[in-house]
Order: structure tokens, then C-alpha cells, then sequence
């Protein structure tokens, strides 16, 4: 398994910056995520927030819901709070996906983007099983993610359409297909499970927590 992740380096933190306003599609996936979101909740919980753009949006509609930011690049951390500095309502904390989520409280909605595929598939599941844990019943998790093409000639058209090739993709990334994804959440509890949305390797993935357990 890939255990490379280069996000503790601020080159590649700010190198991401620069191109994540340009990714195609992206605000497709975000607007679905949005739809999705009721906008009566009180707690957000964003993993691997990065300079908090997605949190950002969420907060548009939703700017009394109380917001924990989760990131561990040093770079991401310090964006995010420039974002928010002006804002009670969000919490920013440092913290590693690789491990254990810390002791945050419940949510009514957690959400993510762009970041759960950078950490083993082991750890994936794992961290979907801490997710079912924090949500409040009726609670709603939203990954929009990067997700493994079924083939490889797809995999090399996806990044030649977001400008890399093999040579220049991200090497700590390690992807997962969609379906697998989804039967986890499914087994783990969540209902109402499905892909939401997709385009090529960018999939907006979404489960729910029963009202009643």
C-alpha cells in the first residue's frame, strides 16, 4: 500500500491551492453536496478542511451552525483560519485522518472533500465507522472525493483532463473505486447510501444515519 502523503510539505499545500478553483466540474459536485445539507443544523464537522472552501459554502445558508475545520497541513491550517478569523462559530483543529478521530462531540452533518483518499483504504473504512458513531440520528455524511477509475486508459483520461499525467499525479493518493465505498457505508449503518453525483474520478458519495438505531 502507498503510504506516501506529501501534505505536510507547503509547496504541495499551496501548489493544490492554486489549482483547486480551476479543478472542472468541482462546483457541480459542491452544488449537489449544498442540496443536500439541510440547512437547520447546528454542528458541522469538515475533515481535511483545507483553506475551508467547502465549510465556507456550507456557512452561506447555515451561518448559525456551530463548525469544527479538521486539517493537518501546516499551510491548510493557517488558511483556514485566515478564512474564519473573524468567525465564532468555527473551530479549527490540527489533526491527522491516519489516526483516530479525537473526542469532538455529535454532528448533524459531517462532510468532506477531497482529502479521505489520501489515507489507506484500512483507514478509510475505519474512519466511515468513527463518522457513523458522531452523527446525531437522522445525521447526514457527504464525501466528495477522488475515486479510482475502473480502468486504466479512464484513470490517464481523467488527469489529462485536469491537466497531469501519470508522471505528475499526486502520489499520496491512493484511490478506491466508488462501489466498494458505498457497501462499506451500507454495512457500517448508514441508509439512503448512493453516489449522488460524478464526473470521471470525482464522486460525491452520501449516507445517512438512521433516525432510530
Amino acid at each position: 500500500m502507498n503510504q506516501i502523503n506529501l501534505w505536510t510539505s507547503a509547496d504541495h499545500a499551496l501548489s493544490y491551492l492554486a489549482k483547486a478553483d480551476s479543478i472542472p466540474h468541482r462546483t457541480e459536485g459542491e452544488a449537489v453536496l449544498l442540496e443536500q445539507v439541510p440547512k437547520t443544523v447546528k454542528r458541522i464537522l469538515d475533515l481535511g478542511t483545507g483553506d475551508g472552501r467547502l465549510l465556507a459554502l456550507l456557512k452561506i445558508d447555515r451561518p448559525q451552525a456551530e463548525s469544527i475545520a479538521v486539517d493537518f497541513s501546516a499551510t491548510m491550517l493557517e488558511a483556514v483560519k485566515n478564512r474564519f478569523s473573524g468567525d465564532t462559530t468555527v473551530q479549527v483543529i490540527s489533526h491527522n485522518l491516519d489516526y483516530p478521530l479525537p473526542e469532538l462531540g455529535t454532528f448533524d452533518a459531517v462532510v468532506s472533500s477531497f482529502a479521505i483518499h489520501h489515507v489507506t483504504h484500512d483507514r478509510k473504512c475505519s474512519l466511515y465507522t468513527e463518522i457513523f458513531q458522531i452523527l446525531e440520528p437522522g445525521g447526514i455524511f457527504c464525501n466528495l472525493e477522488h475515486v479510482a477509475s475502473p480502468t486504466q486508459v479512464l484513470h490517464e483520461h481523467f488527469l489529462h483532463s485536469i491537466g497531469f499525467t501519470i508522471e505528475t499525479e499526486d502520489p499520496s493518493n491512493k484511490l478506491l473505486d466508488v462501489e466498494t465505498q458505498l457497501n462499506w457505508l451500507r454495512n457500517i449503518g448508514f441508509t439512503d447510501v448512493d453516489c449522488y453525483w460524478k464526473w470521471l474520478e470525482l464522486a460525491l458519495l452520501i449516507g445517512k444515519k438512521p433516525q432510530s438505531i
